[in-house]
């Protein structure tokens, strides 16, 4: 199955994008040998406002906490102080994460205790490899360097302080790193996979959990190339640009997530109020993340906590709607449930280490990729299972409908089309080049009835529906009682009806040996010139009668158009008995 090979083949991209990003032995052990550095951290911060003097700050020693407490974002500006020792070689950058900032600025202090300024602004930084980083370039630095003060204007989020380090090159130039983007770049590819499937998905079901994954899966992608270092690669935007686009990218996933769930649930399989509560979470969630993007500084120093707070509802309303579903037997919301358990467990480290205090935020890199993986996966494999399960659905239905239509236009006892049938599906006839009709009547089926029983008048009719088989030239119908109709196109339409018609009795005697008296059938035949079947029936009708009163078991065909009279009665065609016959009128309505 197509699937087998595709989950395998992520998976290896998944064991290989492992063995990546996790570090061996020996580069576990990087960092300062032989006056060289790997990473400068900072081990001392301040905070400040933005209209007191940055060399004040520094040179207060009262103001840099050095214990080891927890970076506070409530001032405008936070400072954070890296010591360079002597013989290093220095750092050429500053990386830290991308989030919402007014500037950075720079402070050298040298040897001999005096500072030098540098001023940075958003549109002079630059998007690391690294994931969800930007960096940016130091001043030149010379050996009377001893300290580098980074000055943030209006930090709006904690991890741009916890990450911030210095470097001599931006780590995620490494032949090691590429080699990770390289294998999301591949991941990045497998996932848009499944939008493919789901195109064709919705082209037969036309369902709107198929356009809510995909939907689902891009904004998945888009996190993955946003938040690594792909956006570096692709993107040549701008640091906050991306630092906003990510945010409301996160909202919309949200979002797709729980709409994806409303509809992908099988109907009676979750509760009404949580099904309703889902779209509006998903709308809470896009309005959320885009307020947040747009309004980064409105209360900065609270703003990043409120921001995570307000997802704790929508995440418990997710998982409420999501095991409500499973006591339910829902096979939709197992194949949920197994894809979004790495993904709610970010969801979780996310918010307790944003929310609960003297906890460094981490955001669960490795993990959450491997949780769009497998949420993609997973969900994939669910929706390729509903689409199974809808399309044998509708196929069965469609079948139901189709036999009921059958049924309808079938008559039940000989199997041949009905009189609805034959009304509905003249006109078409007509147009595909049926241009004959022929009325038949079994002769003296009353008779049968009264001799042998309606069972065997029963088994009589069906042996004449056998006996007019139709094939492509000839279309049989049974119109009520002992009457049966044929339209008939091609040069031998005469002669295919008369053999039916001489069929009858060879049929019923094949089949009906018990009656011993012939049964036999009278046959009218007319040309079909419009599609008004009434006036089509009518005459064939006509010569029906004509065929009886001339002695049954015959044929009586129609003359021509030219040579008809204007009206021709069935009085008209009663006298014409008498004078032939010597019968009174009053006797032939009674052959």
């Amino acid at each position: 199955m197509w699937f087998q090979h595709y989950f395998r083949t992520v998976m290896v991209l998944l064991l290989l994008l492992l063995a990546t990003v996790v570090p061996s032995p020996a580069e576990a052990q990087i960092g300062p040998v032989d006056g060289q550095i790997g990473e400068v951290r900072s081990h001392c911060w301040a905070s400040g406002s933005l209209t007191e003097s940055m060399v004040a700050v520094a040179r207060d020693a009262g103001r840099w906490n050095c214990a080891g407490q927890p970076y506070s974002i409530h001032d405008e500006r936070t400072y954070l102080r890296f010591a360079i020792a002597e013989g290093q070689v220095a750092p050429i950058y500053l990386l830290s994460r991308r989030s919402a900032l007014d500037a950075i600025h720079f402070l050298l202090i040298m040897q001999d205790g005096q500072f030098r300024h540098m001023k940075t602004t958003p549109d002079q930084w630059q998007n690391s490899k690294a994931d969800g980083a930007f960096r940016v370039s130091l001043p030149r630095m010379d050996r009377q360097a001893r300290h580098v003060i980074v000055v943030f204007d209006r930090p709006s989020h904690l991890m741009v302080l916890e990450q911030a380090y210095l470097a001599a090159a931006d780590p995620a130039d490494s032949e090691q790193y590429n080699r990770k983007l390289i294998l999301l770049a591949g991941l990045c590819g497998m996932l848009a996979i499944p939008l493919v499937f789901n195109a064709a998905f919705y082209w037969v079901l036309r369902e709107p959990f198929v356009i809510w994954h995909s939907a689902l899966v891009t904004s998945l992608m888009l996190s993955v190339l946003l938040s690594s270092g792909l956006a570096g690669y692709l993107l040549d935007w701008p640091v906050m640009t991306l630092s906003w686009l990510s945010t409301l990218i996160f909202g919309l996933t949200v979002a797709s997530g729980l709409m994806f769930t409303h509809y992908f649930v099988e109907p009676d399989l979750m509760h009404p109020h949580l099904r309703i509560a889902l779209p509006i979470c998903a709308i809470i969630s896009v309005g959320l993340s885009a307020l947040h993007a747009a309004f980064p500084f409105f209360a900065r120093s609270v703003q990043v906590g409120i921001y995570t707070f307000a997802y704790v509802p929508i995440l418990l309303v997710f998982l409420a709607a999501l095991l409500d579903a499973l006591r339910r037997g829902s096979h939709a919301a197992k194949y949920q449930a197994v894809g979004w358990c790495p993904m709610i467990i970010v969801g979780v480290v996310r918010i307790a280490t944003g929310l609960l205090p003297n906890l460094p935020n981490n955001d669960a890199m490795l993990l959450f990729y491997f949780g769009c993986v497998f949420e993609v996966l997973s969900t994939a494999m669910g929706v390729a299972h509903q689409f199974m399960a809808l399309k044998d659905q509708r196929d069965r239905a469609k079948r139901d409908a189709e036999l009921m239509e059958y049924m309808a236009q079938r008559d039940a006892l000989t199997g041949l089309f009905n009189r609805r049938a034959l009304v509905d599906g003249f006109r078409d006839a007509v147009d595909r080049g049926y241009h004959k009709i022929a009325v038949l009547d079994i002769d003296h089926f009353k008779a049968v009835n009264d001799q042998y029983g309606h069972g065997t008048g029963d088994e009589v009719i069906r042996a004449a529906g056998a006996a007019l088989q139709f094939d492509e030239n000839v279309l049989a119908y049974r119109i009520g009682g002992e009457e049966f109709i044929l339209l008939l196109r091609g040069p031998d339409a005469d002669e295919q009806a008369e053999r039916r018609r001489k069929a009858i009795s060879h049929e019923v005697r094949q089949k009906v040996p018990h009656m011993e008296r012939q049964v036999t059938a009278s046959m009218g035949m007319a040309e079909i010139d419009s599609s008004d079947f009434a006036a089509a029936f009518e005459r064939a009708d006509r010569q029906l009668y004509s065929a009886k009163i001339y002695g049954r078991n015959r044929t009586q065909h129609e003359v021509s158009s030219a040579a008809r009279p204007a009206v021709q009665s069935v009085e008209v065609a009663k006298q014409g008995a008498w004078n032939q016959y010597g019968m009174k009128p009053e006797n032939v309505g009674a052959l």
